[in-house]
């Protein structure tokens, strides 16, 4: 927990880092473009689309009208918006996450490392390509596990918990292969997950919660719907700037836990292994003095 800790307030004072504050401006700028780009195209279908959807179900139309008959009518016109931008939003946060760690988490690594761990051995057990690979794999696999959990969305304690949750996990699972790629072998970074995995997996659940934190946004009422095309590009700022956190915070906390594992190493690593079984091999003897026979007496008259 010291090392966790110790690592989340460097975490938070890198941020500020000029290089890191520059990092993140293209995941922005491309996430910001993407985002008009398909609400140019695909909003009012999308929500015309989910308007029409919602006709078919004669109880959520209760519900409506009976919103209507207290004052609450302008709900209405929410209704369909809200549930597009909460279909929308696992999908930026997924995007926010995969180009953190393509285009930030290598920069950073490469910062942390330059300024805090100038001596640590790099043996580069990973590389771009696979790490590119691990995070597609991952970030697909938690798109599943998302649309999957979506239907229990609708359960009130389970959309705070299952969303983060999985973010959460997908957090863990790339930065922690980004932090280690480069600076740990294969074996060396598998032994570090096993170690610290409960960790680790601690402080990607907390970034799942602060990533889900602009997405309270829309379930705020109807002037922040309104205002969606002005929050959204805020909330990707957000989210880009939570898994820059994120990734500086795993940065920090595996290349000290790689460190520490080294240092605690060395010693084995170098001691001299001895046999206690073998047979002691004697010393030569010195050489003997010359003419003479030390274990002798000295040597009698010739007998005629």
């Amino acid at each position: 927990m010291r090392l966790m800790f110790d690592a989340f307030w460097r975490a938070v004072i890198y941020c500020v880092h000029p290089r890191v504050v520059g990092l993140s401006l293209l995941p922005l700028i491309l996430m910001v473009l993407l985002s008009f780009a398909l609400g140019y195209f695909f909003w009012e279908p999308a929500v015309n689309g989910v308007a029409i959807w919602f006709e078919s179900f004669e109880l959520l139309q209760a519900f409506l009208s009976w919103l209507e008959r207290i004052g609450l009518g302008s709900l209405r016109t929410v209704f369909a918006p809200l549930v597009v931008l909460a279909l929308a939003t696992p999908a930026i946060v997924l995007l926010c996450l995969l180009l953190v760690s393509v285009f930030m988490t290598p920069a950073m690594v490469e910062l942390v490392g330059q300024r805090r761990f100038p001596l640590l051995k790099r043996l580069h057990g990973g590389s771009w390509w696979g790490s590119l690979a691990w995070s597609l794999a991952s970030t697909l696999l938690a798109f599943v596990a998302l649309v999957i959990s979506m239907p229990l969305w609708l359960v009130p304690p389970l959309v705070l918990v299952l969303p983060p949750l999985i973010w959460g996990w997908l957090t863990y699972r790339v930065f922690a292969f980004d932090s280690l790629a480069d600076h740990a072998s294969a074996d060396e970074r598998h032994e570090l997950v096993r170690r610290h995995r409960g960790t680790l997996l601690v402080m990607g659940v907390l970034s799942g919660y602060l990533g889900a934190a602009p997405s309270l946004l829309w379930a705020s009422g109807a002037m922040f719907i309104a205002l969606a095309p002005l929050l959204v590009p805020i909330a990707i700022w957000v989210y880009t700037l939570v898994f820059a956190f994120a990734s500086l915070w795993f940065a920090h906390f595996c290349l000290a836990a790689l460190q520490a594992m080294r240092a605690s190493q060395a010693p084995a690593a170098s001691g001299e292994v001895v046999d206690v079984n073998a047979t002691p091999v004697p010393s030569p003897a010195p050489q003997a003095l010359s003419g003479a026979d030390s274990s002798a007496g000295p040597a009698g008259p010739n007998t005629p």
